[in-house]
């Protein structure tokens, strides 16, 4: 496979394994491996076809396809002009990363911070290489980096580097820094949220009520960890809050493991029904789940959604 990074020799790179890949190279080298050898020509593009409703008139650039120019207009007034249509104009999008101490904890896989930022590096090589315009945000208490939704080519680079120096830490507030987000939305976005999601649900949805009501779209990449899932702990066992450090405390997992399991279920089953009533894509991933999985799941929602269902 070829890449602009140069030749690499992929043959006997474990690509369905998140944990070996992150051995391997950078975010954005693993990105492209990741996009390239598994969706491009897997996927037909759920953003390219025939348009019917117009949109809007805008002056000609050079590159632009000769065929959108209206000539109509070009009689009238002696300038070029291209007919934009809703299916034609690119897509804004805005990757949203937890960078919280949360997302540090690992377990026996990478953790859930590291298989984050990588979804978040391949999502933008996907989302650029189609020509839509992607910006990133990272947070904890609040946004930590920002970069605008961009299509030139570099901004992958700029979006890699900010989630490859970005380290996590801190508490998170994921109501509190959705809902501020929201009034920096200019223009009609899809906006993925890249976290574990745990925060108290009512307010969570609420903030994602908030988004879609200034008729963002959203997509929810819920990152677990296989221990979170499943608790596994068999002997007494320290755990520590990652994002209060000084809160540690020894317990018994044989006591705890029913009533957390109770809870974990509970709020995922809560989060499940809030999104649907929604109308919000939200897809739960294991650390241990091959990055091609996030985004087969996107693709096969826009092109369901393209279709004219959920």
């Amino acid at each position: 496979m070829q890449t602009a990074f140069g030749k690499n020799t992929t043959d006997d790179l474990p690509l369905s394994d998140p944990t070996a890949l992150a051995k391997f190279g950078q975010l954005a080298v693993v990105a492209k491996l990741v996009v390239e050898g598994y969706l491009i020509g897997q996927h037909k593009s759920p953003f390219k076809g025939a348009s019917i409703e117009f949109v809007e008139h805008r002056q000609y650039y050079p590159g632009d396809e000769i065929r959108h120019i209206d000539w109509r207009a070009f009689g009238k007034t002696g300038k070029y002009y291209i007919k934009e249509y809703e299916d034609e104009t690119n897509l804004r999008a805005y990757l949203l990363v937890d960078s919280s101490a949360s997302m540090a904890y690992a377990g026996k896989t990478l953790s859930k911070w590291a298989y984050a930022r990588q979804v978040a590096a391949a999502l933008g090589y996907l989302l650029l290489s189609q020509r839509d315009a992607v910006g990133m945000m990272t947070f904890d208490t609040e946004v930590r980096d920002r970069t605008e939704p961009a299509t030139a080519a570099h901004n992958f680079q700029r979006i890699a580097g900010m989630l490859e120096t970005r380290q996590p830490g801190g508490e998170t507030s994921l109501a509190n820094v959705l809902a501020g987000i929201v009034p920096t939305l200019k223009r009609r976005s899809l906006v993925f949220v890249i976290s574990d999601l745990f925060d108290k649900i009512e307010p969570l949805l609420a903030a994602i009520k908030q988004l879609r009501h200034s008729r963002h779209e959203v997509v929810l990449l819920q990152v677990v960890a296989p221990e979170e899932e499943e608790f596994p702990f068999q002997r007494p066992t320290k755990f520590r809050n990652l994002e209060r450090l000084a809160h540690r405390v020894l317990v018994d997992p044989h006591r705890l493991r029913k009533h957390y399991l109770e809870n974990y279920r509970r709020f995922m089953a809560e989060l499940t029904s809030g999104c649907g009533a929604l109308g919000v894509d939200h897809f739960k991933l294991l650390t241990t789940d091959p990055y091609d999985r996030a985004l087969g799941k996107y693709l096969d929602s826009r092109s369901r959604i393209a279709r004219g269902g959920r």
